[in-house]
């Protein structure tokens, strides 16, 4: 870990206020990113940004993350997808979220909030986690950009010096191959 996060990380167990500015300093763009991408509404990622702040400092005792940025991202965008849904914005549709989901739902997902459906739930990451491990770093890289940070596809081509069209293409191939996989 990084002196800057075990620093960081320290002054949440020690309750000094100045850790939430420290955060809010070195991941705050990499936040607004990720609450921009599912919001797409400038007031109300700020409004996620406040409440990942806070929610890092009321779970930071007890939790001690391991990677600061994944911890604050994961919070980040947990709350901008409850934000999102609260928000009826699924009525409006054509966000980058609501796309990055219906691309998904061929592979099967549970709906619900039963007890079964949390343990399918889990049960499914971990065979993405285990599906995912048996391609490319790049192949990774543009499956989690998209499918977990909700990255436009121009984004994800941009950031790995390809085109759109390669882009859809891989995704296209890894959602088949993901979907063959989790029917077998």
């Amino acid at each position: 870990m990084e002196t800057r996060d075990q620093s960081i990380i320290d002054g949440f167990f020690a309750r000094q206020e100045n850790a939430i500015q420290d955060a809010s300093e070195a991941y705050g763009g990499y936040c607004r990113t990720i609450a921009d991408h599912i919001l797409q509404n400038r007031e109300d990622t700020e409004e996620c940004l406040n409440d990942t702040w806070m929610k890092a400092w009321s779970t930071i005792p007890p939790a001690r993350p391991d990677s600061l940025r994944a911890y604050l991202g994961r919070i980040t965008r947990n709350l901008a997808i409850s934000r999102f849904r609260e928000s009826a914005s699924l009525k409006r549709g054509g966000s980058t979220y609501t796309l990055a989901l219906d691309e998904l739902t061929e592979c099967a997902q549970p709906a619900g909030n039963s007890t079964e459906d949390e343990v399918l739930r889990g049960e499914l990451t971990a065979r993405i986690d285990r599906f995912l491990q048996k391609e490319s770093a790049e192949k990774r890289d543009m499956f989690v950009e998209r499918y977990f940070y909700c990255d436009p596809v121009s984004d994800i081509a941009r950031h790995h010096g390809v085109t759109e069209s390669k882009v859809k293409t891989t995704l296209f191939r890894l959602r088949k191959k993901l979907k063959e996989e989790l029917e077998g």
